[in-house]
Parts: C-alpha cells; structure tokens; sequence
C-alpha cells in the first residue's frame, strides 16, 4: 500500500488509561524474570473494551458476530476525519449532527461508500486526566462527546458507511446510556472504533486505516491497534 506518512491512532495500554466504570482493572504481573528464569514474559489482564478498541455486534446484538468473525478485508478501509473539536469545546455533550456531515462535505466533496467517518472531538487532551475524560459528573453520569443518532442513520442510509471512530470511550456521547448509535451500528459486522488518538494529525481524508485486532474467540470487542496511511 503505497503512503506519505503513518500515523499511530491508538493508545499505548498501560494501567492508568482511562476505565468505563465497572470495567476491570488493566494488569501486568510478571510470570517470569530474566534472573531467574533466563527470560521475561508478563501475564496481563484487561478487558474486551479497554484502551483503544474495536466493538463487536455481540455485545449489544445476541446473535450478533463476535471479534474473532471479522474477515481481514473487513479491517482495511478508506478513513474520512470530521472536525467538531470547536463546537465540543464549548459543549462536552455535543453530538455530530447531519449539519456537520453536509458541511464538511461542501468543502471536502461526498464521503465515499464503505468509508469509516471518524470524529475529532479533542477529547484525547484529556487522556491522562481519566475524570475529566470520562466527564463523571456527582450523579455518575458521563459527559462527552459523539455521533447523533440523526448523524449515523444518515451516513448508513445515504453514503453507505463502513464504520464510525471516535477519540473519546465511545461513539454514543456520554449521556446515552442506552447506546443507541451503537447498536445501530453493530446490527452489521461493521466498524466500531473508540479511544483514538492523534486524530488531529489526519487529513479530511486520503488516508486508509489499518485495524489489527486480538481474534478472541466469542469476543465482544478487542482492543485494536489501528494505523492512518496517508496516500
């Protein structure tokens, strides 16, 4: 695949990335040490949605496909970048609108089918500061940003989208605790990206995104780690 330049989208995995609530907690136990052993190799523990991650149909759809039923085609696409870092900045529970589609379009001329549209929100700013990121507020709830419900119906039904990316925990904005975008997302073995980084690095588009999954049997999701070539 010829390109000018790769861009490293996801989070290195370490024990302080932010967590969903309820998740369980990233481990790294050493197993075997160089000393005595002759070699060092590590146990390590972290949940199907942790760090940067792709989200399989199961886990909002029982008959759903698990990660593992992903074919290799399926995880190399064309990648658009949508800019509303600007407008979450004022508003932590802001969501892509079909405005912001038909805008960025104007400029950047149609989004081309089988595309994964990913949104630049600024959030990754807030990475180290894991409260902030998830935005708890003091009755628990969650504040950041993500597609409208409007957005994704569009992009399914009129640019024949192959998947959505974010830069925060998820594509559903925080407050949406029943996860409507992603489950009409995942009603289809389609793209679910979460916890990008670097997004501002990518052009509106003429890039293609490489997606390298754990293939874990059942699976609902993995975490991903996932590359922008620009052309």
């Amino acid at each position: 695949m010829p390109y000018s330049r790769l861009i490293d989208l996801s989070h290195t995995i370490d024990q302080c990335m932010p967590l969903w609530p309820g998740d369980p907690l990233t481990e790294f136990i050493t197993v075997a040490n160089r000393d005595v052993d002759g070699f060092y190799l590590r146990k390590i523990s972290i949940g199907e949605h942790t760090g940067t991650h792709l989200t399989a149909p199961l886990t909002f759809h029982p008959n759903g496909s698990s990660v593992d039923q992903y074919p290799l085609e399926s995880l190399v696409a064309p990648g658009v970048t949508v800019d509303i870092s600007d407008r979450t900045s004022m508003n932590p529970d802001y969501t892509m609108s079909v405005t912001d589609l038909i805008n960025w379009e104007r400029k950047y001329g149609p989004i081309s089918d089988g595309s994964i549209v990913l949104a630049l929100t600024g959030w990754q700013q807030k990475w180290r500061a894991p409260e902030n990121y998830l935005g708890i507020d003091t009755m628990s709830r969650l504040h950041f940003p993500g597609f409208s419900l409007e957005a994704a119906q569009f992009l399914l039904d009129h640019r024949r989208i192959h998947g959505l990316g974010i830069d925060t925990h998820g594509i559903d904005p925080g407050l949406d605790n029943t996860f409507s975008v992603s489950k009409l997302m995942l009603q289809e073995p389609r793209i679910v990206l979460a916890n990008l980084t670097n997004l501002n690095k990518l052009p509106p588009k003429g890039f293609t995104l490489t997606i390298g999954i754990l293939k874990l049997q059942g699976g609902s999701g993995s975490p991903a780690s996932v590359r922008g070539s620009i052309h």
